[in-house]
């Protein structure tokens, strides 16, 4: 099984986990402009202080807290040098992984076109033997499911889907992710679904930088060539939005692991975004449309089918074109003492992580249910979280953060 994290290329073996994996990047841009962003887990007052301290500049923007820029002098880094690349530093600034000194700037045109085009799937292998498929319940895997290819415009047919862009310390890499809507703020949401492996490493390290969504990317479906020339708004139509705060569950930080691990069932994240370039519309109103959650959504043998939706970035895909796919589930448990984890048959590698699965809520319309967490080395299936109690902790207290903001 894989953790179908961030994309990167599958390792040899046999059928495994395995999440979305880095890429070296390239043509990185100029013109940076520093904000600050937190993240943190499931515990709502985890990073509060940084979030709190954050003081709004001009046009927008959010200026570093004092404490935070001590904290960058003490380890040698000054903003200006954060700016033109000792973020890449990730052995001297331990410090970071501590979600209240997390920061996560924007940086004016980091993610151009060439870097987002070259970002892989950091997804990783898991032996089957890994599987506990004794405990708990677990039903017979299912036949792969062919994945298919959403038709273009993207926006006009799947407008929540887009792509989650970051760096590790492995290099650059992509997962998937579907605008949600915000309680908060309806009409208005500034949330962003995504899987736990796609902001932060588990119990092996901490946070990821550079977290940016770009919904509707590639949107007319361009193909390889014509993206080596495309601008940003061809690639990046409807901008580029940086997370100012990002939430995962406490299990997948302390057991999350490379292929998902014991933290596979509660890997899942909520991001709040802002535009790069600034502006007064929020995410839901400048793409047109946001999924509702339902975390009382139907057991598996009340669900006729759902659908996963992504962008696979592991071979035979390049991570370029959205793809989707769509199965009756079934269940898998990885320990008994876990929720039981949905599956359905599906094709779709890693980068395809993080993204959405839709079937009918509890009220009868679309609704995303969980997110693709892991997978076979194969390509034969999808995992995904079922969302329960843990994950809505997380989704209510991003919500309330930014209640009426």
């Amino acid at each position: 099984m894989r953790s179908i994290r961030p994309s990167f290329t599958s390792r040899r073996g046999r059928s495994a986990r395995r999440r979305t994996s880095p890429v070296p990047l390239v043509a990185l841009a100029a013109a940076l402009v520093l904000t600050v962003t937190a993240c943190e887990s499931g515990d709502s007052e985890a990073g509060a202080d940084a979030g709190a301290s954050a003081v709004a500049g001009g046009e927008g923007k959010i200026t570093i807290p004092d404490d935070i820029k001590d904290k960058l002098k003490e380890h040698g880094i000054d903003i200006d040098k954060w700016k033109n690349g000792a973020w890449k530093n990730w052995d001297r600034d331990d410090w970071l992984r501590e979600a209240k000194d997390y920061i996560n700037p924007i940086i004016e045109g980091l993610w151009d076109p060439d870097r987002m085009r070259d970002a892989e799937d950091p997804d990783r292998g898991v032996d089957d033997s890994d599987l506990s498929g004794d405990q708990g319940v677990t039903d017979p895997t299912p036949q792969p499911v062919d994945a298919q290819a959403v038709s273009p415009t993207y926006h006009a047919n799947a407008p929540e889907a887009g792509k989650v862009f970051f760096d590790s310390p492995e290099g650059t890499m992509v997962c998937s992710a579907t605008v949600v809507q915000d309680p908060a703020n309806p009409g208005k949401s500034n949330m962003v679904w995504t899987a736990g492996h796609c902001v932060h490493a588990g119990k092996s390290g901490g946070w990821y930088r550079n977290i940016a969504f770009v919904p509707s990317y590639n949107d007319k479906a361009l193909g390889s060539s014509a993206l080596e020339s495309a601008t940003r708004e061809q690639v990046a139509p409807y901008g580029v939005w940086w997370a100012d705060w990002a939430q995962t569950s406490d299990q997948w930080i302390d057991q999350g692991g490379p292929t998902g691990g014991e933290g596979a069932p509660y890997d899942f994240a909520v991001l709040h975004v802002k535009p790069e370039a600034g502006g007064g519309k929020s995410l839901e109103e400048t793409v047109g449309s946001a999924l509702p959650v339902d975390f009382n959504a139907p057991a598996v043998p009340d669900v006729d089918s759902m659908k996963a939706i992504g962008y696979p970035a592991a071979a035979p895909f390049d991570g370029q074109k959205l793809y989707q796919c769509q199965d009756q589930p079934g269940r898998l448990s990885l320990s008994a003492s876990d929720p039981t984890m949905y599956r359905i048959g599906c094709t779709m590698t890693g980068g395809s992580s993080g993204g959405g699965w839709i079937t009918a809520g509890s009220d009868g319309k679309p609704a995303l249910v969980s997110n693709t967490s892991i997978g076979p080395v194969d390509a034969g299936w999808l995992a995904g979280p079922r969302l329960g109690k843990e994950a809505k902790t997380i989704f209510d207290g991003v919500s309330e953060k930014f209640a009426g903001r």
